[in-house]
């Protein structure tokens, strides 16, 4: 059984994309949040990266995530600010709430991440049963780039003590017809020359076409839905190297 958002991998997330980071995205979501008074929901809410720059700025944000140690970083990173955000362990298929929120949201391609079609329709579903009549729905999706089963990446960071992560990706499988890629993520955490510890992990995403995710959420009960790229609100994408952005509004 490979790993999944484990030690390792949530270490180099927070190297890389540390609290309050952003691509643009924390500015537009802060921006399309605008006048949203009432409770906010980040499912899959990592290591806070989004989620503690949002509290910071008044918004009430509570925080789920299928990985322990990524709900544990967040904890510390919202403990060390003074924040108390309300964290849970959940999936995005499966949470179950006795609460309607004006707003969820799904930044940096997270929704991707449920690669089996009825796994993310039954997300779908799952989010419009938790939002209030007319809250909003944001959330971000990328297209493939990678075409080449076999092709590999190497990226390293320099930690604190003077250790280095490295990471290596390499594309295992491409299913076109089912839309979605697989990766394997090899881990490796060294200091002075030795290996320390080391995971591999199974990395699937899927993918959309643009106007293929307007009718499913259509067919999900939202409605009003604007496409953004690259958060610029309403801009139209023109290539599929563009992040892509999709707010719509859950009818009732």
């Amino acid at each position: 059984m490979l790993g999944y958002y484990s030690k390792l991998s949530t270490e180099v997330y927070g190297v890389d994309k540390p609290v309050g980071s952003s691509f643009g995205d924390v500015e537009f979501y802060m921006e399309r949040l605008d006048g949203v008074t009432g409770r906010i929901l980040e499912p899959a809410t990592g290591t806070g990266r989004m989620l503690v720059p949002l509290f910071e700025h008044n918004f009430v944000v509570d925080g789920f995530d299928s990985s322990k140690d990524m709900l544990k970083v967040c904890r510390k990173n919202c403990e060390q600010r003074g924040l108390q955000p309300n964290l849970f362990e959940a999936d995005m298929e499966t949470f179950d709430l006795n609460t309607e929120y004006e707003a969820i949201i799904i930044p940096a391609g997270t929704f991707l991440l449920l690669h089996e079609r009825q796994a993310s329709l039954k997300a779908l579903k799952n989010f419009h049963r938790h939002l209030k009549p007319g809250g909003k729905l944001i959330v971000d999706l990328y297209l493939p780039t990678d075409s080449e089963v076999g092709h590999s990446t190497l990226r390293s960071w320099e930690i604190e003590g003077g250790g280095v992560i490295t990471l290596e990706t390499t594309i295992n499988e491409i299913d076109h017809i089912n839309q979605f890629s697989v990766a394997h993520n090899r881990y490796e955490k060294w200091r002075r020359g030795k290996l320390l510890d080391t995971e591999l992990e199974r990395f699937a995403m899927r993918w959309y076409g643009v106007e293929e995710f307007r009718t499913i959420l259509e067919n999900h009960g939202f409605r009003d839905i604007v496409i953004s790229a690259d958060y610029a609100y309403g801009k139209y994408p023109d290539s599929p190297k563009q992040s892509i952005t999709f707010e719509a509004f859950a009818e009732k």
